[in-house]
Protein backbone atom coordinates (compact mmCIF):
# COMPACT_ATOMS: atom_id res chain seq x y z
CA UNK A 1 0.00 0.00 0.00
CA UNK A 2 1.61 3.64 -0.88
CA UNK A 3 1.38 5.92 1.48
CA UNK A 4 1.09 10.04 0.22
CA UNK A 5 4.29 12.29 0.84
CA UNK A 6 1.85 15.17 1.76
CA UNK A 7 -0.64 13.93 3.68
CA UNK A 8 0.51 11.29 5.08
CA UNK A 9 -3.03 8.75 3.98
CA UNK A 10 -3.00 5.83 1.62
CA UNK A 11 -3.18 6.77 -1.70
CA UNK A 12 -6.91 5.51 -1.98
CA UNK A 13 -7.95 8.32 0.43
CA UNK A 14 -5.76 11.05 -0.50
CA UNK A 15 -7.68 14.06 -1.42
CA UNK A 16 -4.15 16.41 -1.70
CA UNK A 17 -5.04 16.67 -5.85
CA UNK A 18 -8.97 17.94 -5.04
CA UNK A 19 -7.62 20.00 -2.63
CA UNK A 20 -5.00 21.52 -5.04
CA UNK A 21 -7.34 21.50 -8.27
CA UNK A 22 -10.07 24.43 -6.15
CA UNK A 23 -6.75 26.56 -5.42
CA UNK A 24 -5.15 26.64 -8.83
CA UNK A 25 -5.26 30.19 -10.80
CA UNK A 26 -5.69 28.77 -14.46
CA UNK A 27 -5.46 31.10 -17.37
CA UNK A 28 -6.65 29.55 -20.82
CA UNK A 29 -6.54 31.95 -23.93
CA UNK A 30 -5.49 31.47 -27.63
CA UNK A 31 -2.58 32.29 -29.74
CA UNK A 32 -2.03 31.91 -33.45
CA UNK A 33 1.45 29.96 -34.40
CA UNK A 34 3.11 29.18 -37.82
CA UNK A 35 0.95 29.19 -40.73
CA UNK A 36 -2.49 30.49 -38.96
CA UNK A 37 -2.88 27.25 -36.71
CA UNK A 38 -4.21 28.05 -33.56
CA UNK A 39 -3.18 26.80 -30.29
CA UNK A 40 -5.19 26.60 -26.99
CA UNK A 41 -3.11 27.20 -23.98
CA UNK A 42 -3.37 26.11 -20.25
CA UNK A 43 -1.39 28.04 -18.08
CA UNK A 44 -0.98 28.21 -14.14
CA UNK A 45 -0.98 24.87 -13.10
CA UNK A 46 1.00 24.04 -10.30
CA UNK A 47 3.18 20.58 -11.65
CA UNK A 48 4.23 19.72 -8.17
CA UNK A 49 0.29 18.96 -7.11
CA UNK A 50 -1.49 17.95 -10.32
CA UNK A 51 -0.07 15.31 -12.63
CA UNK A 52 0.26 17.59 -15.69
CA UNK A 53 0.74 14.49 -18.24
CA UNK A 54 -2.67 12.87 -16.85
CA UNK A 55 -4.49 16.26 -17.21
CA UNK A 56 -2.80 16.69 -21.12
CA UNK A 57 -3.92 13.04 -22.01
CA UNK A 58 -7.66 13.60 -20.21
CA UNK A 59 -8.09 17.19 -22.22
CA UNK A 60 -6.71 16.31 -25.65
CA UNK A 61 -9.62 13.12 -25.11
CA UNK A 62 -12.07 15.05 -24.59
CA UNK A 63 -11.58 18.20 -26.90
CA UNK A 64 -10.83 15.39 -29.69
CA UNK A 65 -7.43 17.20 -30.51
CA UNK A 66 -3.66 16.57 -30.32
CA UNK A 67 -1.21 18.27 -27.84
CA UNK A 68 1.38 18.61 -25.72
CA UNK A 69 2.37 19.52 -21.82
CA UNK A 70 5.52 21.94 -22.71
CA UNK A 71 7.49 24.55 -19.64
CA UNK A 72 4.26 23.77 -17.18
CA UNK A 73 1.51 24.48 -19.60
CA UNK A 74 -0.78 22.71 -21.44
CA UNK A 75 -0.81 23.57 -25.92
CA UNK A 76 -4.15 22.07 -27.67
CA UNK A 77 -4.16 22.20 -30.94
CA UNK A 78 -7.27 24.23 -32.27
CA UNK A 79 -9.40 26.73 -30.50
CA UNK A 80 -10.94 24.80 -27.40
CA UNK A 81 -11.28 27.78 -24.98
CA UNK A 82 -15.29 26.87 -24.15
CA UNK A 83 -14.76 23.07 -24.18
CA UNK A 84 -11.41 23.29 -21.59
CA UNK A 85 -12.98 25.34 -19.18
CA UNK A 86 -16.11 22.71 -18.95
CA UNK A 87 -13.88 19.82 -18.80
CA UNK A 88 -11.40 21.23 -15.75
CA UNK A 89 -14.89 22.10 -14.21
CA UNK A 90 -15.96 18.73 -14.50
CA UNK A 91 -12.36 17.63 -12.90
CA UNK A 92 -12.71 19.46 -9.87
CA UNK A 93 -11.24 22.89 -10.59
CA UNK A 94 -13.47 25.21 -9.33
CA UNK A 95 -15.15 27.68 -11.98
CA UNK A 96 -14.15 30.97 -10.22
CA UNK A 97 -10.59 30.57 -10.45
CA UNK A 98 -10.47 29.95 -14.84
CA UNK A 99 -9.87 33.00 -16.39
CA UNK A 100 -10.48 32.77 -20.16
CA UNK A 101 -9.24 35.71 -22.18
Amino acid sequence: MKICEVCGLPKELCVCEEIAREIQRLKVYTVRRRFGKIMTIIEGINEQEIDIKELTKTLKAKCACGGTAKKGRIELQGDHKKKVKKVLVELGFSPDTIEIR
